[in-house]
């Protein structure tokens, strides 16, 4: 995977641990996965052997890995980043290691586990530091990972160009006759040949399954007038995601359909007009769900107006009712209302944008509008 030191700056980890200390933590235990990426730059592989950056909120930062994967860690970002990397035997307790160049003695009160470390990891830290209060480091991570950089937003905007140019050729494998696992492979290998690393997720939902929003693809042969929900995302070499839901349909669409499509895309570029500093994540959510209820819809907008985006295709903020969240420069987030009727169809139109000092960006430019094919 590439690596882009504006991307991955090497005060992040002294960032951390500020914050840690702010919000009276001891330590933050960071295991594989977006939070260690985020640190570090390090896409270290999630194995049961342990793997941690251990981040005091006062002292040196090291990583501990398995002395197998230390050469590898070594030729990763971290190697430049100046930190210690401790290996450890296969017969070594890591666990014990961590604890033994930790504070003792009851100095460590509290400490932030990453959100996504394994349970057997959390359980073997929790009997190693006995007198340490588990909490979850992305209380504390979250806040730093949702405000999006220069150079992260515009690693977003490449991926939103990548996914973009997939939905561009959508009608080339679109049509009836084929089945969505047919046409969901296409798009797969285009996500790919767009520029991004890996597959992230490839929804297909013609008819009746556009009704379930996270429905993917089956065997269902593709007819004539169905209305088809295509919602597809990857990440990029740099680590960061795209996400992109478009809709089509295969010759005339259904009268009613289009009613509710028209609604649907009223609502959704009302939201992204409004994208500006000092909204709240509710307010945002409530300016399409409004107009969908308005319209006689609300019920059947049955989930979020949206999700953050960044390392991880869902993240903090989101925007949703409730969340009285204020939208802040830097902010990358999904907008992405739907409307389902079940056993007929769906629709859902959904663009990544960004909120700016000035309002807010697109990162999507495909048309949103409904693609008759």
């Amino acid at each position: 995977m590439a690596h882009d030191a504006a991307l991955y700056p090497a005060d992040r980890i002294a960032r951390a641990q500020k914050a840690a200390a702010d919000a009276g933590l001891d330590a933050l235990l960071v295991s594989p996965g977006p939070d260690l990426r985020y640190l570090t730059g390090y896409q270290a592989l999630p194995l049961e052997r342990l793997t941690c950056l251990v981040a005091p909120a006062s002292g040196e930062p090291f990583l501990v890995v398995p002395l197998l994967e230390q050469p590898a860690a070594e030729a990763s970002p971290v190697g430049g980043l100046g930190i210690e990397i401790v290996g450890w035997q296969e017969t070594e307790d890591p666990y014990a290691l961590v604890a033994s160049r930790l504070p003792s003695g009851g100095a460590l009160r509290r400490v932030g586990l990453d959100n996504h470390m394994w349970a057997e990891k959390v359980l073997a830290f929790r009997a190693a530091l006995p007198g340490a209060e588990q909490a979850l480091a992305g209380e504390v991570l979250g806040e730093l990972r949702m405000r999006k950089s220069a150079a992260e937003v515009e690693a977003l905007r490449q991926a939103g160009a990548a996914i973009d140019a997939v939905h561009a050729a959508v009608g080339d494998w679109l049509r009836p006759g084929r089945t969505e696992r047919e046409v969901g492979e296409d798009i797969a290998d285009a996500i790919i040949a767009a520029g991004h690393a890996t597959v992230d997720f490839v929804i297909v939902g013609s008819g009746p399954n556009g009704a379930s929003p996270h429905h993917e693809v089956s065997d269902r042969v593709i007819r004539a007038g169905d209305p088809v929900v295509v919602d597809i995302g990857g990440t990029m070499p740099s680590g960061y995601c795209s996400d992109s839901t478009r809709n089509y349909c295969v010759g005339e669409a259904p009268a009613d359909y289009l009613r509710a499509f028209e609604v649907l895309l009223a609502a959704q570029t009302a939201q992204c007009e409004a994208v500006r500093p000092g909204l709240t994540a509710e307010q945002l959510d409530a300016v399409g769900r409004d107009l969908i209820t308005e319209a006689g819809y609300g019920e059947r907008f049955i989930h979020r107006t949206g999700h953050g985006i960044g390392l991880e295709t869902h993240e903090e903020p989101y925007i949703v009712s409730g969340s009285a969240r204020p939208l802040e420069p830097g902010m990358a987030f999904s907008i992405e209302p739907g409307i389902y009727l079940p056993g007929l169809y769906g629709a859902r139109i959904e663009d990544i944008a960004v909120c700016t000092e000035a309002g807010g960006e697109r990162l999507n430019l495909t048309p949103r509008e409904l693609r008759i094919l």
